[in-house]
């Protein structure tokens, strides 16, 4: 059973409402390159204690066939039955309607046209007949100090670090193409986060809501990110380095307003 699956826009309708009242959302992401089922179920037995807002399934390259096994993992677990799962696809393979809603994103910092709309046409009629929540996402890649999985993938080149100004032409022109949510992202495993003055230089300019992701490795650093005006921080692979870290990153997202 999907409990988000009478409204169709649940998930980002209530990203909304957070936004308007200063409340921050915490997504943990699932590479299924990286984690089976068994290890999957270790990490959402900490959720007795503390959960994270949204879980996320994908990665930047999927190379097994475990997208379905882990979404079933978290919709049965007694802690996680509750929470949404979204899709964060590398391309039009990468689709599953056990999710309760997709990131479609369009790489809109990159010039590779297969990333920016071409794969979006393959997958187009699939997701029509789907019941996933679809949400039209803005993806910029933010140079995190080292060539990630996702720009050599997509063969593009990220905005450089200290290039606010070009952060903020880009997100303007996907909010400004209708895209729902702008997500900057320094790829799984960068080096360094993307700094807190280009997160706000961004959010300043911006009424959609504004994710971020990459090379947040401590509570310090997601701290920083929210501060500085992210609506929704991922968390990937310190999680999966350091699991440790969950249940300090699920209770300090809920402390306060920011």
């Amino acid at each position: 059973m999907k409990p988000f699956s009478i409204d169709k826009n649940a998930i980002y309708n209530t990203l909304l409402k957070k936004k308007e009242n200063g409340v921050k959302s915490l997504s943990i992401l699932i590479d299924p390159d990286k984690t089976d089922v068994k290890k999957c179920t270790e990490l959402l037995n900490l959720c007795e204690t503390s959960a994270p807002d949204y879980f996320m399934v994908g990665g930047s390259l999927i190379t097994t066939n475990q997208l379905d096994s882990i979404i079933d993992c978290i919709k049965s677990h007694q802690y996680t039955a509750h929470i949404p799962v979204i899709l964060f696809p590398n391309g039009y393979l990468h689709l599953s309607d056990k999710a309760d809603g997709i990131l479609f994103l369009s790489l809109i910092s990159g010039r590779n046209p297969e990333y920016l709309i071409g794969n979006h046409v393959l997958a187009a009629p699939i997701l029509k007949q789907s019941s996933l929540e679809i949400i039209s996402t803005g993806y910029i890649l933010v140079n995190g100090g080292n060539q990630t999985t996702v720009a050599y993938i997509s063969n593009t080149t990220p905005i450089p670090y200290d290039k606010n100004d070009i952060a903020i032409c880009t997100a303007l022109a996907g909010e400004m193409l209708g895209l729902k949510m702008i997500y900057m992202d320094g790829g799984s495993g960068a080096k360094q986060a993307i700094s807190p003055e280009m997160i706000h230089a961004v959010h300043t300019q911006l009424d959609v809501p504004l994710i971020i992701g990459g090379g947040i490795r401590t509570v310090e650093a997601m701290e920083n990110a929210f501060a500085a005006g992210a609506d929704m921080v991922v968390i990937g692979s310190a999680i999966e380095q350091n699991p440790a870290l969950f249940i300090d990153f699920c209770k300090k997202t809920k402390e306060k307003i920011w």
